[in-house]
């Protein structure tokens, strides 16, 4: 199993309120992890950050390698009740944090198989050789306009509402995550990345990249460089996991 990840701020943004990691849990498992933080100048960075470290460690706290997947996902589930617990209590405390939220997409891969999580508008896709597919679906105004037939996915990605998102993790007391479950393939990848990457770069753009390009240990940066070259008005964070 490789992974790799990066984070950028972009070109237009001074702080990155962005966050990431890749947590080797035992020699068979790791979990991945992008949070993308909302809320101000400072309190975006807090929540993302806060809520990243409260996810990982409450899962390397609970993690036990012979967990079946009904109790592999009520960790995972109360791992995100206490991310949005810790960010959530923070901003009601603190002036200077009142509002803030981040999203968070996670994928515990365990082996051939992989457990996503999802709270917000950032992705997980699986990448083979044959094509993209969009594992997650976005916590979002323009996803809930496209479901209800009033948006297509090309009018989506002008929408002035595109940012706005539905659900978050630390906006409310109690929020719900998505699972979704995924038998991986050899060579197959799992890319996780927040807005600022996919609002930019499209999935066939993604797909050339990660397969077709000079190796998988560059396609987070080259996915970054194409970001940049568009403007990268947000933050830009990918990561990369390959079976």
């Amino acid at each position: 199993m490789q992974y790799w990840g990066i984070t950028d701020p972009g070109c237009t943004r001074t702080q990155n309120q962005d966050a990431f990691q890749i947590e080797k849990l035992d020699r068979n498992t790791i979990l991945c992890v992008v949070c993308d933080g909302m809320g101000g100048a400072k309190s975006g960075n807090v929540a993302s950050n806060l809520a990243l470290d409260v996810f990982v460690q409450e899962v390397k706290r609970t993690w036990v390698s012979s967990m079946d997947v009904e109790k592999s996902d009520q960790m995972l589930k109360n791992a995100v009740k206490l991310a949005n617990f810790t960010v959530y209590d923070q901003a009601q405390q603190f002036e200077e944090f009142s509002g803030m939220g981040t999203t968070l997409v996670a994928a515990l891969i365990h082996g051939k198989y992989a457990t996503v999580v999802n709270i917000g508008d950032s992705r997980a896709y699986s990448i083979k050789s044959d094509g993209v597919r969009q594992l997650t679906v976005d916590h979002s105004l323009v996803q809930m306009m496209i479901a209800r037939g009033e948006l297509s996915p090309e009018q989506a990605r002008s929408y002035p509402g595109k940012n706005l998102i539905t659900r978050a993790i630390g906006t409310e007391a109690v929020v719900e995550c998505d699972i979704y479950h995924r038998k991986l393939e050899s060579g197959e990848c799992l890319l996780l990345c927040t807005d600022g990457l996919s609002n930019l770069v499209d999935e066939q753009e993604i797909l050339f990249e990660i397969v077709h390009g000079a190796n998988r240990q560059s396609s987070c940066e080259r996915l970054l460089e194409i970001a940049k070259n568009r403007g990268a008005p947000d933050n830009v964070t990918c990561l990369l996991a390959q079976i």
